[in-house]
């Protein structure tokens, strides 16, 4: 067996490129890029362990420095780390209920933990793992990606949905 195992896993790997860049050529790009690497770096896999993550783990990195390069070589400013959007109830509210445009909107951190938990359906320590963080990192990056998701995907703006209603003893 060798790098032919890979293969198996592109659909995967093309997920969450996609979710990643929000941008289909970029995701494409990344993926070709990921294999590539993986091919070059096969001695570093680890039989035994699982290769869908050592993949992913790749693709994250490779992700993450496109990014400092590109931040870095046309000097563009850094990518906004969890900043909060302006609220403005009216605007893009078609765009609201598209959830493509909500993950898009998410910092890169949060979107990468809340794809690879949600989507991927990894554990929180074999996310740790992939994004080579601490797992309580991984935990409050979910818990805030997801507090944010509700807030984007709600129609009146409020942080939290409405209470249910209840039955009142007459």
């Amino acid at each position: 067996m060798g790098v032919e195992q890979a293969l198996s896993h592109i659909p995967a790997l093309r997920r969450y490129a996609r979710l990643l860049t929000g941008d289909a050529t970029r995701a494409d790009d990344l993926v070709q890029d990921t294999l590539e690497r993986a091919c070059i770096k096969w001695a570093l896999w680890q039989p035994g362990s699982v290769l869908r993550s050592w993949l992913l783990s790749l693709m994250h990195n490779l992700h993450m420095n496109h990014l400092r390069d590109w931040r870095h070589d046309d000097g563009h400013a850094a990518i906004e780390e969890a900043q909060e959007p302006a609220h403005d109830p009216t605007a893009a509210a078609a765009d609201r209920m598209d959830l493509q445009h909500a993950l898009a909107a998410l910092p890169p951190p949060m979107r990468e933990v809340l794809l690879l938990v949600t989507v991927e359906e990894y554990t929180y320590a074999e996310t740790a793992d992939i994004l080579d963080v601490p797992i309580g990192t991984v935990m409050s990056r979910l818990h805030r990606a997801r507090e944010r998701l509700r807030e984007v995907m709600m129609d009146n703006g409020q942080t939290r949905p409405p209470a249910p209603l209840q039955l009142v003893k007459r």
